[in-house]
């Protein structure tokens, strides 16, 4: 306003913009997209786990065969993840993810397929001695079973008869394909995705939203543990059969669960997560810290010896797939030649081999040791086991936020909270 003559006059110069917004309306739709895809891919992930025995006993397989089943999960990943975090980088990431969802989604579906075109589950009447020392009694059709067998105080009981082996039907076939697939999907999910939040989220606070991301991630397997631990106590045929004639309880070594049930569910979720990513753009606008020249000196040490290639393609240029099959081999043969990557990459090998097989084969263990039922030994995997590490991710991003850890300092921090965990199981293990 004009002081002097009493009237309004317009402004020399337009109010200078904020230097800085915390997050696009774009970004912030890409952060929860992707927190829900890692909820659907955590949550379809922790269910087959939480079925391992259900499927034994349907499709009368041991458990060696069980494991392969549950590793061709990262047999499918391992096929692509390379040429997909190396190409799909220069196109157009939030579609790509979606495509990841979708194939997901029908691999879960291929999972639960068996169930519809195989016969009813028929258990045996009489139960046979177990293989080994722990108290578990198969529940499906024996190779033979000329008389039934007596084992401690249990009844005398007369065999079922035309009780079928469903292994020769190989079924199990579809549930490891199904798996495969499920592994293609998810290879897009997160090394896209974190790059995207990278690329286009201010430099502290990547680490937070990525914390916030892996947060959710956990959360995951709490719902498919629970969800396991629900299906677990239907029973397999529900729907299908008089529920008045079946004579046994979950229990029951016997018993098989409604494992197909949860595969659904997971295989709608999935399917859910994939319907934002394509309304998404392809690029965002970069937040204005995003290339500075002031990169701390343990990253620019890190960096110097990578080569200069363009990894990143703008919206209106056309991806040339010949120069970036080109590029692929030189990148690649300088991110395995860098010795910070390669001892990351092997410290994420032992940590991941010990995980896996923890979590794959605990409820089994829970089961089998202390006589538990399926449904019981799943409910307990989702409230104790898992909460736990949600807890430890999220304060993992606080506190690098908090800090302002750089690549040095997040690699000692790493070092000293994995030394401290394994010197916190180590004296456990011995009773303090």
């Amino acid at each position: 306003m004009d002081t002097a003559k009493g009237r309004w006059a317009p402004e020399s110069s337009p109010s200078p913009p904020r230097a800085r917004t915390s997050c696009c309306p774009s970004l912030k739709i890409f952060l929860m997209a992707l927190s829900f895809a890692y909820f659907a891919k955590a949550l379809s992930g922790s269910y087959m786990k939480s079925t391992i025995t259900q499927l034994e006993r349907r499709f009368d397989i041991p458990s060696y065969l069980i494991g392969v089943i549950d590793g061709s999960f990262e047999i499918g990943n391992l096929l692509v993840i390379a040429f997909v975090s190396y190409f799909g980088a220069k196109l157009h990431r939030p579609k790509i993810i979606s495509t990841g969802c979708l194939l997901m989604s029908l691999g879960t579906f291929l999972i639960a397929m068996p169930h519809f075109i195989i016969g009813r589950y028929k258990f045996q009447t009489s139960v046979r001695p177990a293989m080994n020392t722990s108290s578990y009694l198969s529940g499906y059709c024996p190779a033979s079973t000329p008389e039934p067998i007596q084992t401690g105080s249990s009844p005398s009981v007369v065999p079922s008869v035309g009780c079928e082996r469903e292994s020769s039907l190989s079924m199990w076939v579809y549930v490891l394909l199904g798996n495969v697939l499920r592994g293609i999907g998810e290879t897009p999910v997160q090394p896209l995705g974190i790059s995207y939040i990278d690329d286009y989220a201010h430099a502290e606070n990547t680490a937070l939203y990525i914390g916030c991301v892996q947060t959710i991630a956990i959360i995951g397997p709490v719902f498919g543990y629970l969800l396991g631990s629900l299906c677990a106590k239907i029973y397999v045929d529900v729907g299908f059969v008089d529920m008045d004639t079946i004579t046994i309880t979950p229990s029951d070594a016997r018993w098989v669960g409604a494992w197909w049930l949860g595969y659904l569910i997971a295989g709608v979720i999935t399917l859910a997560s994939a319907v934002p990513f394509w309304f998404l753009p392809r690029a965002l606008p970069p937040p204005q810290d995003q290339h500075n020249d002031d990169s701390p000196l343990e990253q620019a040490s890190f960096l110097k010896d990578a080569p200069t290639i363009k990894h990143k393609y703008m919206p209106d240029e056309l991806a040339n797939f010949h120069d970036m099959a080109k590029e692929f081999l030189p990148t690649l043969k300088s991110l395995l030649g860098n010795p910070v990557y390669l001892t990351y990459l092997c410290v994420t090998i032992i940590q991941f081999n010990s995980l896996i097989g923890m979590v794959t084969y605990k409820p089994k263990y829970i089961e089998q040791h202390y006589g538990q039922s399926a449904s019981k030994a799943n409910f307990l995997m989702g409230i104790i086991n898992i909460p736990a590490v949600a807890l430890g991710m999220f304060l993992g991003g606080v506190i690098m936020k908090k800090f302002k850890f750089g690549i040095l300092a997040a690699a000692k921090f790493a070092f000293g909270t994995s030394l401290g965990l394994l010197s916190l199981a180590v004296l456990l293990r011995h009773g303090l």
